[in-house]
């Protein structure tokens, strides 16, 4: 499971937030080995985007979000962590939010986290898979391509055939919605919004 390399990150955003689709998100802790397959993302531009936490400039709070690409903006919304990809070059503050993915290995350990016995309840939403996976916080600003506590690496049931991809508005937001800037998997059961409204991009 070698992780992606930094040049994966380092392109446009729309771009990096589709092509994230399919990668496997894998988290190594303490107490074992977790990770799940990404089905809907959301992209956020910090310079046309009024819903970007960067929009309005740099902050200690949203200061990872200019790292380098490749690195892990987490933030926390009405007490919950919710995880980021930071993408584009170096200083510019646009990420990726993940929103959703499909679990795959420590699926009793995640059970354990969420308190849920039901699949589709472990990473369906970025809080939930950020409480699934043991990501808050503390891995603000770490770097994913060292392969080492929290990585993305490319996964043998990739999705390849673009015409499982679709795109829609953001959801869970209050500016800028109709951006057609959140992308999922077609039909997979562990997208965390609604699919009826999507169209194909």
């Amino acid at each position: 499971m070698k992780p992606l390399p930094r040049s994966f990150y380092a392109r446009d955003t729309v771009q990096v937030a589709r092509d994230l689709l399919g990668k496997r998100l894998v988290r190594r802790s303490r107490t074992g080995l977790t990770s799940a397959l990404i089905v809907e993302t959301e992209a956020y531009l910090e310079r046309t985007d009024p819903a970007c936490h960067t929009f309005r400039g740099k902050t200690p709070r949203n200061a990872a979000m200019f790292a380098p690409p490749g690195h892990l903006y987490v933030y926390m919304i009405h007490a919950r962590w919710c995880l980021n990809v930071v993408t584009a070059a170096e200083g510019i503050g646009d990420a990726v939010l993940i929103r959703a993915a499909e679990p795959r290995d420590g699926l009793p350990l995640m059970r354990d986290r969420r308190q849920r016995e039901d699949d589709r309840e472990l990473t369906r939403g970025p809080a939930r898979l950020a409480e699934a996976l043991d990501i808050d916080g503390k891995l603000n600003g770490y770097d994913l391509t060292l392969g080492r506590r929290l990585w993305l690496c490319d996964a043998p049931d990739d999705w390849a055939d673009e015409s499982l991809i679709a795109t829609s508005p953001r959801i869970g937001i209050s500016v800028n919605q109709q951006a057609p800037l959140r992308f999922f998997v077609v039909a997979n059961r562990y997208v965390s919004g609604p699919q009826k409204l999507n169209r194909r991009p």
